[in-house]
């Protein structure tokens, strides 16, 4: 569990400027016990959840927006074609940890294209990669000076991800902003959850204890509570605009082939 103010300084971001913005790895040794502990997480990992608290969990993260400053967060928010992902930086390391990350999460949400881009020009998600003394220079670089002193202020974010969607709510592109110098665990924690929370669920909440969308989880891997909810996002019936009720009145035939695929792809049982 993560302390309330994650590692006493991680929190994510999702902020709205007009519009809403928000396998096997190789590490070294000292590195060695972060990794276990991602390990670990995933063998004690609660897998087993009702039809409730799938959709609870799902309209809960959908709709709204942890922090933002303008637009309209009740309708569905996601992209509607292919998602290629650039990452800008210079640690190799990272940048291969960041491409398993992104087949990781291709893998385990059936309606999403989502790879990696060979050039800026080529993707539509920037993950930029950066040192953490760094960090608040490429925040005001992304957003101002002005809006970047309010996120440190109000969040005093380590890592954070924003996107610009059209009037009909399709994201359009993401920002994603990940430090490569705070240990494996950070990178890992930081990485799943912004490009994820990039793609549209950018709600975090308190109240669902098996989301990494709750400041007070750290998971450092795609947990399967949260493929129930990118699939449900991600399934052709969820439209980008769709409301509230739009979505409660074809979330009962979604979340039964969102189950199947889940089941499958984690080898869960029936």
């Amino acid at each position: 569990m993560r302390t309330p103010r994650r590692y006493q300084h991680l929190w994510t971001l999702a902020v709205a400027l007009g519009v809403v913005v928000l396998g096997d790895v190789a590490v070294p040794s000292a590195a060695a016990g972060e990794m276990a502990a991602i390990a670990q997480r995933q063998r004690t990992e609660k897998k087993i959840f009702t039809d409730n608290e799938i959709v609870e969990g799902f309209l809960k993260i959908a709709f709204g927006a942890e922090y933002h400053l303008a637009g309209r967060v009740d309708r569905i928010r996601k992209y509607d074609g292919p998602v290629r992902v650039f990452a800008d930086g210079t640690r190799a390391d990272r940048k291969a940890q960041l491409s398993k990350i992104v087949a990781d999460i291709a893998a385990r949400i059936q309606h999403l294209d989502i790879a990696m881009a060979t050039s800026l020009e080529d993707a539509n998600v920037q993950v930029k990669l950066v040192r953490d003394r760094d960090l608040q220079r490429t925040i005001a670089t992304f957003y101002g000076s002005e809006r970047a002193r309010e996120i440190r202020s109000s969040l005093d974010p380590q890592c954070l991800s924003g996107f610009r969607k059209n009037e009909k709510f399709e994201i359009e592109r993401s920002d994603v902003i990940l430090t490569v110098d705070n240990g494996d665990f950070v990178f890992f924690d930081c990485a799943y959850e912004e490009l994820l929370q990039s793609l549209g669920p950018i709600n975090d909440t308190s109240t669902v204890p098996w989301t990494m969308f709750n400041d007070n989880v750290s998971m450092g891997y795609f947990d399967v509570y949260d493929q129930y909810l990118l699939n449900l996002l991600y399934d052709p019936r969820i439209k980008p605009g769709m409301t509230v009720q739009e979505v409660k009145a074809v979330l009962p035939d979604v979340l039964a082939d969102v189950r199947a695929f889940v089941r499958k792809v984690n080898n869960l049982p029936q």
